[in-house]
């Protein structure tokens, strides 16, 4: 695995530590991540609500908020259309909220995945019409929805769509498009979340409604805790605006009273009184929410962040965790079928960009199965199921940080029945005959568009660090520019030439993880945590000389047995160089 390391300048990074009044650790990070001002580090590490961009930027807003006035105050029945995943769910409850809020209550709606698949169906819109509905609000779906919107303008039904997937060459015909990637959309954010776009609508209700600022921050505060947990789910980059709403939701979760929001952190392990970080909802929150589109149906999801029964709210929260454990043993079984056709040997360089279908596996948990293989093989990869109704191979894609997915599959549309995502994820359906020439089709282009370099894995260090430098002060600093996640990943360390200056423990249940200690040019000892490190032993005797890739984390397990409020772990070691 080749380890790289930006660009880096160390009188530079010194000078921003000296005038920002931090140590060297974080100011290199920030440094080699063109955060070089002190203007810039202060918006970075203490951003405001003031910070946060004009919703009245994005395209067509204002036609959009003025058809949404139009339908409360006429009192409209309006139906809000959802998708069934974190970003969709989290949608339709804070735009339905909001609605009611101005006086309006309104339908929600979200699809099952099993039975309607993705996108607005026209079923739905007849259902609608004839209860009246005359406004439909698409949230985290809708921009490739032409067929579909059609439909609705034929029903004599005005659509509104908020979404953030990338758009085709033509726009569907809606009333107003509030999507950041459309064509001519001048909102400097172009990685909003579906959920982070609603946001924005919101917003701009409240400031056209006439609400007094410090309610507006009051309501958007609220709002913003399930705005984070979309946004984190939807494995967006936390920089910029992204950065805020995650920073402001995530701080707001130790303090709501919502009894959805404290069952689903309870039933995740999570103390609701203490702070709940990015990874905690990325890998404990997210999938429990996620768990209900993926293996039933995500209306439950709806009812646990709307319900005032805490009674209620704590037997739907034990529902996803049931569920959320029966995804991962779904999930499981799919990926080790896929990941022992490689046992023996890993893809070649003949194999780019991988395709996997089998029609008994459950397209509820395929998306996460190509995540998983994509990271193992460091391909792009697209896992299928079959649609037992339609008949069609139906699935998703998950990528590689240098491979645009949906780019990949626009260059083959006449294989699909329907397509559409971004650049890291896609869901794709289309016939079953046709899936060996996708099979084909796609790892040429991949082969083509990676090379053999484009297949090794690599490890990106954002800094330096001396051991020495690690102390409480270093590290809280180091810990203070979370959230981490994509495009803010937690700070990976490049350090040089330690030395093993004890035997390694092997710890946990099956003693596959290691204790390590180290010095460096014969200072102090560092204690570091090295995960399934066991099979790597024989680089880690006492003596031995090894450069680390080195990260830091908050550990209240040590905290509370008096020990440091962090540890450090090592996710590499390789020969000195």
């Amino acid at each position: 695995m080749r380890w790289t390391l930006p660009e880096s300048n160390e009188a530079e990074a010194a000078r921003l530590a000296a005038r920002c009044g931090l140590q060297m650790p974080a100011a290199r990070v920030l440094w080699n991540r063109g955060i070089r001002e002190p203007a810039e580090v202060e918006r970075f590490l203490r951003p405001k609500f003031s910070d946060l961009g004009d919703p009245f930027l994005l395209k067509d807003m204002e036609i959009a908020v003025e058809r949404i006035r139009r339908a409360i105050r006429d009192k409209e029945k309006v139906l809000i259309y959802g998708d069934y995943d974190v970003d969709g769910t989290t949608s339709l409850v804070i735009l339905g909220k909001m609605l009611e809020l101005a006086g309006l209550k309104a339908q929600l709606h979200v699809p099952d995945r099993l039975k309607d698949g993705y996108g607005i169906q026209g079923w739905v819109l007849e259902k609608a019409q004839a209860e009246g509905v005359t406004l439909l609000i698409s949230v985290d779906t809708g921009i490739r929805a032409n067929a579909a919107v059609e439909h609705a303008r034929a029903l004599g039904i005005d659509v509104v769509i908020t979404d953030h997937h990338l758009p085709d060459i033509e726009l569907p015909p809606a009333t107003a498009i509030l999507n950041p990637n459309q064509p001519g959309c001048e909102y400097p954010n172009k990685n909003l979340c579906g959920a982070g776009v609603t946001f924005k609508l919101i917003q701009a209700l409240m400031e056209r409604e006439g609400w007094a600022p410090d309610r507006i921050v009051r309501y958007c505060d609220s709002f913003l805790m399930l705005v984070a947990i979309a946004t984190v789910a939807d494995v967006v980059p936390l920089t910029g605006e992204n950065r805020i709403i995650v920073q402001r939701g995530l701080a707001g979760l130790s303090r709501t009273k919502n009894p959805g929001l404290l069952a689903i952190l309870s039933v995740a392990g999570l103390d609701a009184s203490m702070p709940v970080s990015a990874t905690d909802v990325g890998f404990r929150v997210a999938p429990r929410i996620n768990a209900a589109g993926r293996m039933d149906n995500a209306s439950e999801v709806l009812e646990l962040f709307l319900t005032p029964d805490e009674q209620r709210a704590r037997t739907i929260a034990q529902r996803l965790d049931a569920l959320n454990s029966e995804r991962q043993r779904t999930c499981e079984a799919v990926a080790n079928t896929i990941l022992e056709r490689y046992a023996v040997s890993p893809p070649g360089p003949d194999e780019a960009g991988l395709v996997f279908f089998e029609p008994e596996w459950h397209r509820g948990v395929v998306g996460i199965v190509a995540s998983r293989v994509a990271e193992t093989f460091h391909r792009p990869a697209l896992v299928l199921g079959l649609d037992e109704v339609s008949g069609y191979a139906q699935g998703s894609g998950r990528s590689v940080s240098s491979f645009h997915l949906l780019e990949a599959l626009e260059t083959m549309p006449d294989l699909f029945v329907r397509f559409g995502g971004h650049k890291q994820a896609v869901g794709l359906t289309l016939e079953r005959h046709r899936v060996d020439e996708l099979r084909q089709r796609f790892n040429e282009y991949a082969k083509a568009k990676l090379g053999e370099e484009g297949l090794e894995p690599e490890r990106t260090l954002d800094a330096e660090l001396n051991l020495p430098e690690l102390n409480d002060a270093a590290v809280n600093e180091i810990l203070s520019l979370a959230p981490f996640g994509l495009g803010n990943r937690a700070p990976v360390f490049w350090v040089h030439g330690v030395r093993l200056a004890a035997q390694p423990e092997c710890f946990g249940r099956d003693r596959d993880h290691l204790r390590l200690h180290f010095t460096q040019n014969g200072g102090r000892a560092v204690q570091a945590k090295a995960w399934r490190f066991a099979g790597r032993l024989d680089e880690l005797q006492m003596g031995a000389d090894v450069d680390l890739a080195l990260t830091v984390e908050a550990d209240s397990y040590s905290a509370g047995r008096g020990g440091p409020a962090w540890s450090a772990t090592v996710r590499d070691v390789r020969q000195p160089v």
